[in-house]
Parts: structure tokens; C-alpha cells; sequence
């Protein structure tokens, strides 16, 4: 069947860290006079090309590339509605020039976001993506969300008791979140996670939608005509081809970087601009990592052989995080976008496993598939193109908990053990049921017997209640 030519076409390139995704973005610019938009969180920021895995500009061969190193190191990380905006503009501009738009990154929930009129916003950072992202850093242009957390409370309860309902009293985080909402939109948070969902085509409305009606939904809410390619690696290939990549980004100079870093932070202090650790380029991987090795090497106390155990733990541990978040890019890929996109054939699954083949098996097969893209040529099946590409974008199976969604159905109960407050049954019961629970009525039950020698009495009580305060498990 013969494509419609399109006249806004959008290459997306999404895939783990570590899969080729910025190499493939420059070999289709080069062919199809294109530029490159970042869409990384970390590569955001100026400087730091090791921590932040930068493209070289020997790499770059020429082709623009925007938003990257775009914002300094005192600058939170966007927002997602930031990078959205900031990155509409920049596809304009581009198109103005007659060339094609390629977005290449590995923040997925900023991919998703831009290729899609209406996502999900309920709270990024609880995604584990990237944490620190998507909180809500803009919060301070609305002079309501510094207040004291029990009034924000109380203004929640007004504008939106749906949500009041649903967040814990003390949970600052999450009160201001839905309040942020509101006074950006118009709309309560309870209104547009409603209204989203049913526009993701959630389990919630699948029994009064058929195939058709969902596909012809996410069709229209999609911002562009977009080609998806997702650059893949076999799971323990790519495990030991990022662990190596750490052992080169120490080579390069990592722990260079790392100094820079203090250093700035040490100079802010100083000048009474103390930084958040808590977010932004300080939770990048890498960083955090190599904290403790770097204070013992700067104390000077450390034998060299102490150094040399911290060194390595920080490694490891750099390592052990890197692979975390590839593998959590990966779910995100299969548990939310393969879910939120149409029917049609827009994401290719290109096997870049073996790199010795990288350029048949992925550079080539992007080409044709870019040709065929752009000339409204009809487009091969997905799954044709290889037995990952079988497997692969089958999407994950989502857990829908229908009783999150009803707000008649949350009971808030809190353990009192582990201070954690749990809003529907189905969290309680994995609360109640975990090893972190047991394993703290199991030391309350030690330090009450230390403090009162004979039987303790009333062990279910310290279990759970209702309507405790404490943090929120949601």
C-alpha cells in the first residue's frame, strides 16, 4: 500500500546507553541532510564530555548537533515541558532550513514527551530513569509552592481533594507535584492522569475500545509523522561492552572531571550558593560513584592500598549503576512506548549486538529504511528484520492496577515499623509481605525485648493502621 508523502517527517534514534545511537544519528544526517537534536538529559550540560558521554566533535563529522551542552552546571535539569518547548523550536528552525529533523538520546521519558501531543506525566523521577528528572525544578517561578508543606496541604485539599486524598500530609514532594499541576494547566492532576490514561490506551479503557478505535487515537495524538529506530544489544554483549566502558572513561580522565566538579561545588559554597547534590549533572553516573574515593584520596589519611579498595569499589559500582540504567531504558521502551505507539510501522529494531557488522546490520538497513520513509514508499514489517526484532517488540505486559485508578477504592494505611504509608491494598500487601518489613519487625522485636525482658505483647500493632503519617509508597 502506497505511504502518504510527508511533509513534517521526524527521525527518532532510542536504544540502552552504550548501543551506537549517537553514530547512527550522524551516518543518516550525513545521508539525508540532517541535523541532530540531544535528547540526553546529562549531555544537556556544558563541559564534562566523559561523565556525560558526549560525542566527540571528530565523531559529530560536521553535523549540527543542538541542545547539547547547552546549560551550565549551576542550572537544575530541564523539566520535561522545557525540553519539549525548547526542542519544537529547534525542529522548526531546522525544517526552516530544509533539513531533516533526527532526535537521538537516551532519556526516553523526553522522547516520549516530544513525539506525543499528550503523555504521561505522572511523576518521571519515581521511573528511576534518571533520577532528579521531571520533579519539577520550575516550581520556584510559583512563589504558592515554597510555603510550608502543612499549607500547601490544606490548598491541595481545596483545589484538588481527589489527589489530597491520595498523598500523604507530610509528602511534600508529591502535594507539590499535583499542585504544580494545577496552577500550570488549569486542571486538577486527578483530571489529566484521568485524561491521559484514556488517550494511552490503558487496560482502563480497553473494554469500550477496539483495536481499531485505539490505534486511530494514538495515531492522532502523535505529534509528527515519526520513523523509531531503537538500536539494540543482546543483553549480556552489552553488559560487558559498557563495563568496559567505564574502564575507558577512567582512562580518559574521569576522575579529572570529577575534581571539577567538587571544585565547583567547594566554590559555590564558598560564595554562600551552596548546590543540591540531589539532582541535575550531581546524580550523574559517575559522579556519585567516585564520592567516597575521592575524599580519601584528598584527605591524604589512606594507605595505598585502602585507595586502591575504594578505587575499584567505585568502579564497580559505576559500572553496576550503568548497567541498572540501560536495563531500566530498555523496560521503558517495552513497558511504555511500544504500548503508547500506533499500530502502524514506525519502530525498527536495528541489532547492533555484533560490532564488527555494525554497518549491515544497523547503519544499511536505517538507510534503506530512511529511503523508504521519506519517499512514502511502503515499509517492511518490523519483525521481519531479525530474530531480536521478533522478540523485542513484542511490548512488555503492563500492570495496570485499576484500583490505583479509582480513587474510591484507595485505602491509606501505614506501617508504623518502617514509617511507609501505602494508598491502595494491593501496595500494602507487598509492604507487609517484604523482607525489608520483616526484617524491621524483627529488630523492633529485639530492641523491645532488650528494653522490657519477658513476652512482647501486641506485635501486630506496631504492623500497620490507618491514617499514620510517614512517606508514601505509590
Amino acid at each position: 500500500m502506497t505511504r502518504r508523502l510527508s511533509r513534517e517527517p521526524l527521525i527518532a534514534i532510542i536504544g540502552a546507553t552504550g548501543t551506537g545511537k549517537s553514530q547512527l544519528a550522524v551516518e543518516l544526517a550525513t545521508r539525508f541532510n540532517g541535523e541532530i537534536i540531544n535528547g540526553d538529559a546529562m549531555q544537556l550540560y556544558a563541559g564534562l564530555p566523559i561523565i556525560t558521554n558526549k560525542t566527540t566533535l571528530e565523531e559529530q563529522k560536521g553535523i549540527p548537533h543542538h541542545l547539547l551542552g547547552c546549560i551550565g552546571l549551576q542550572e537544575p535539569t530541564w523539566v520535561v515541558g522545557m525540553f519539549v518547548n525548547r526542542a519544537l523550536t529547534v525542529i522548526e528552525e531546522i525544517r526552516r532550513r530544509g533539513k531533516l529533523p533526527i532526535l537521538v538520546g537516551g532519556t526516553h521519558f523526553y522522547t516520549q514527551s516530544l513525539l506525543f501531543r499528550e503523555s504521561l506525566v505522572e511523576n518521571h523521577a519515581d521511573t528511576g530513569e534518571h533520577a532528579g528528572i521531571g520533579v519539577g525544578e520550575e516550581r520556584v517561578e510559583l512563589p504558592v509552592l515554597q510555603q510550608s508543606t502543612e499549607m500547601l496541604y490544606a490548598e491541595l485539599q481545596k483545589v484538588d481533594p481527589v489527589m489530597a486524598a491520595r498523598w500523604h500530609p507530610r509528602d511534600r514532594r508529591k502535594i507539590q507535584r499535583s499542585l504544580e499541576i494545577y496552577f500550570r494547566t488549569g486542571r486538577t492532576a486527578a483530571e489529566v492522569y484521568a485524561h491521559q490514561r484514556r488517550l494511552a490506551g490503558s487496560g482502563a479503557v480497553t473494554s469500550i475500545m477496539d483495536d481499531a478505535d485505539r490505534a486511530g487515537t494514538k495515531e492522532q495524538n502523535m505529534r509528527f509523522d515519526t520513523l523509531i529506530f531503537w538500536v539494540h544489544a543482546e543483553k549480556s554483549v552489552l553488559r560487558e561492552r559498557l563495563d568496559a566502558r567505564v574502564d575507558k572513561m577512567l582512562e580518559a580522565g574521569l576522575l579529572e572531571e570529577v575534581l571539577t566538579l567538587d571544585a565547583y561545588a567547594e566554590a559555590e559554597a564558598a560564595a554562600g550558593r551552596p548546590v543540591d547534590k540531589t539532582r541535575g549533572i550531581w546524580v550523574s553516573i559517575g559522579y556519585k560513584e567516585f564520592k567516597e574515593y575521592m575524599h580519601a584520596l584528598q584527605n591524604g589519611e589512606a594507605s595505598e592500598k585502602d585507595l586502591e579498595y575504594w578505587k575499584h569499589n567505585a568502579s564497580s559500582k559505576t559500572k553496576n549503576s550503568t548497567r541498572q540504567y540501560a536495563k531500566r531504558q530498555i523496560r521503558w521502551i517495552r513497558s511504555k512506548l511500544i504500548n503508547s505507539l500506533p499500530a502502524s510501522k514506525i519502530l525498527y529494531l536495528l541489532d547492533g549486538t555484533d560490532v564488527s557488522t555494525f554497518d549491515s546490520t544497523v547503519i544499511d538497513p536505517a538507510v534503506e529504511l530512511t529511503s523508504l520513509y521519506l519517499s512514502a514508499q511502503s515499509m517492511p514489517d518490523p519483525s521481519s528484520l531479525s530474530s531480536a526484532a521478533a522478540e523485542m517488540l513484542q511490548p512488555a505486559r503492563l500492570h495496570y492496577d485499576d484500583s490505583a485508578a479509582s480513587p474510591e477504592k484507595w485505602t491509606k494505611q501505614h506501617c508504623e515499623v518502617c514509617d511507609v504509608t501505602c494508598v491502595v491494598e494491593s501496595q500494602w500487601g507487598q509492604h507487609m509481605g517484604s523482607k525489608a518489613h520483616k526484617k524491621a519487625v524483627s529488630k523492633r522485636r529485639h530492641r523491645d525485648r532488650e528494653a522490657y525482658p519477658g513476652p512482647v505483647v501486641g506485635d501486630e500493632s506496631v504492623a500497620g493502621g490507618q491514617e499514620s503519617g510517614g512517606a508514601n509508597v505509590t
